[in-house]
């Protein structure tokens, strides 16, 4: 598998990350555990090397089961958690959080988090999004404090601007920015993306495959579980699952099938080697509970030619033009 760096830092992982918020329960409706663990381990065997989750999937779920997953490979690989969420006291399971990312928030959340993960130390830890209510000096005060106790070996953002990058790398070096980035969702390129590669950042992709919309596994019927957070339809704040625009994107992703079909590839395969074309893109994210899935996104590792990238843009223009 093929590896970038994270922009100018001497952080290297593989192209394709896994991505663990499926295994958060109460996000993307029920799964097995020894399944989702299988997934971990399939992507081990096949030289997936980065890890993400979060404190907030599942509310610490997540991070427990994939600690339970790495076991003695957990120094192999790169494991990457977010905090700087809390729960939303005022909605029954507290979701969606507020966020709260002070000083004595961050440095509890990072601990509680090596808790669950069974380590003393992630390779990178990354506030979740902007709190606006505090300075961004203060949680990057805390990541500095917990890069020289040894707790993280790097730090980064994740849903950052460009203006609150910047005010953070004026206390601390952050080394990314995570966000969604996917065929249906374009907003990073024209400020976060010359920003990340002005300042020699990289930039870590979720939702490649648009949250499940661009596997191809989605028809005009289909429902979403209760404790599926699609069943919202919003993605944030792009209506991808709603109305008119869901049947527009299901049109777009047959006309991706075929593109994908033609060069020996799934339309998932073909979406993240799509997101992997774009340079400043350090990682793209696959969130998987099933050995089968990871292996499918892993195939998305392949350098797109140039002729599919413009067959590719074609598709997606037929429809939003029209």
């Amino acid at each position: 598998m093929r590896t970038r760096s994270f922009g100018t830092s001497d952080l290297v992982t593989s192209v394709i990350g896994f991505g663990s918020w499926p295994m958060g329960r109460g996000h993307y409706g029920a799964f097995d555990d020894s399944e989702a663990i299988a997934a971990v381990r399939a992507a081990l065997d096949a030289g997936v090397t980065l890890y993400d989750t979060a404190a907030v999937y599942g509310w610490g779920a997540s991070e427990e089961l994939i600690g339970r997953a790495l076991g003695t490979d957990r120094k192999e690989i790169v494991l990457v958690t977010k905090g700087g969420l809390v729960p939303n006291e005022s909605i029954p399971g507290g979701f969606p959080p507020l966020r709260d990312s002070s000083k004595t928030t961050v440095l509890t959340g990072i601990e509680e988090s090596l808790q669950r993960l069974g380590t003393d130390y992630v390779d990178l830890y990354l506030i979740h999004w902007p709190d606006e209510g505090r300075p961004f000096d203060e949680p990057m005060e805390a990541l500095l404090e917990a890069q020289q106790a040894g707790k993280i070996r790097y730090g980064g953002v994740s849903n950052f601007s460009p203006t609150q990058m910047s005010e953070c790398l004026e206390t601390f070096p952050i080394v990314c920015n995570q966000v969604g980035y996917h065929l249906f969702d374009r907003r990073p390129e024209p400020e976060v993306f010359p920003f990340v590669r002005e300042h020699g950042l990289g930039v870590m992709a979720y939702g490649p495959m648009a949250h499940g919309l661009l596997t191809g596994a989605f028809t005009p019927d289909t429902e979403f579980a209760e404790d599926d957070w699609r069943r919202s339809l919003q993605a944030f704040g792009q209506p991808i699952f709603e109305g008119e625009h869901f049947a527009r994107n299901l049109r777009i992703v047959d006309r991706l099938k075929k593109i994908a079909g033609d060069n020996g590839k799934t339309v998932a395969q073909l979406a993240i080697a799509w997101v992997l074309s774009e340079r400043v893109v350090s990682v793209a994210l696959c969130g998987a509970r099933q050995p089968a899935e990871i292996i499918e996104d892993i195939g998305g590792d392949w350098e797109l030619p140039a002729d599919v990238g413009q067959a590719i843009e074609d598709a997606v223009r037929s429809e939003t033009d029209g």
